[in-house]
């Protein structure tokens, strides 16, 4: 048989490329997904609790969802992971070939339950509740050429303009960016100042959000107001601050 084949070498290249034919074609109709899943599934809950340090967040956050979450359908163990920036994650681990799309609405019915215990910044944030594999997909390195930016715009960068369309693609959980830098603003108090205008450092932050936040101004000559008006005007507010020097100003 070997003689047969080496004597006739363009016999022998026709049968090799239908060969790779046939085997690329057969690659796009393998039964891999009729396989059983081997890695048990997961549902991620996070949230955060801006100003906390990591104790804080354990006892505030992560325990009150971790004692209403604990025993739901299908679940075999939990994690939990609190930081010193006030986020909290805790990832449910369901039993093989367990649905998740069950386990994710049980999972959101047991964090709702348990929103209400919460801090009122938490609330505000929201809790995300995602259901993903326990296994990473792919890494992507983002620089910048000639090192142009920093990690907190790369980061910023890819938060705006990549994890949307990134997380839209089938098969997606969830898409985490290590090293996430935010942009922020952070104010340094003079404690004699302070103590010399008896002012206290929560009145501090209570101005902050007052003065820092987006609000509905309403309209001028809405009903129900005297007469008739012709005119109505909405209004318009400058929103949240956007510089230092504004944030000085407060």
């Amino acid at each position: 048989m070997t003689k047969f084949f080496i004597h006739r070498p363009i016999f022998a290249c026709a049968i090799a490329l239908l060969m790779l034919l046939v085997g690329g074609v057969s690659i796009l109709t393998l039964p891999v997904s009729q396989y059983p899943d081997i890695v048990p599934g997961t549902v991620q809950v996070t949230s955060s609790y801006p100003g906390a340090n990591a104790e804080t967040t354990a006892r505030v956050i992560t325990q009150p969802l971790e004692q209403q979450i604990n025993g739901v359908e299908g679940m075999i163990y939990m994690s939990s992971n609190s930081t010193s920036n006030g986020a909290s994650v805790i990832t449910v681990t369901f039993e093989v070939g367990y649905d998740l799309n069950i386990a994710s609405v049980d999972v959101q019915n047991r964090v709702q339950t348990a929103e209400a215990q919460l801090p009122s910044e938490t609330q505000q944030a929201g809790i995300s509740v995602v259901k993903q594999s326990s296994d990473i997909t792919m890494i992507v390195s983002l620089k910048a050429p000639e090192g142009g930016y920093d990690n907190t715009f790369l980061g910023n960068y890819a938060q705006i303009n990549l994890m949307d369309p990134l997380t839209r693609v089938d098969g997606v959980g969830s898409i985490t960016i290590f090293g996430l830098q935010n942009y922020s603003i952070r104010i340094w108090l003079d404690p004699d100042k302070l103590a010399a205008l008896g002012i206290t450092i929560d009145e501090v932050t209570s101005a902050i959000g007052n003065q820092n936040k987006d609000i509905a101004a309403g309209n001028i000559g809405q009903p129900p107001v005297p007469g008739a008006p012709a005119v109505q005007y909405q209004l318009s507010t400058l929103g949240q601050l956007q510089s230092a020097e504004e944030f000085g100003e407060i």
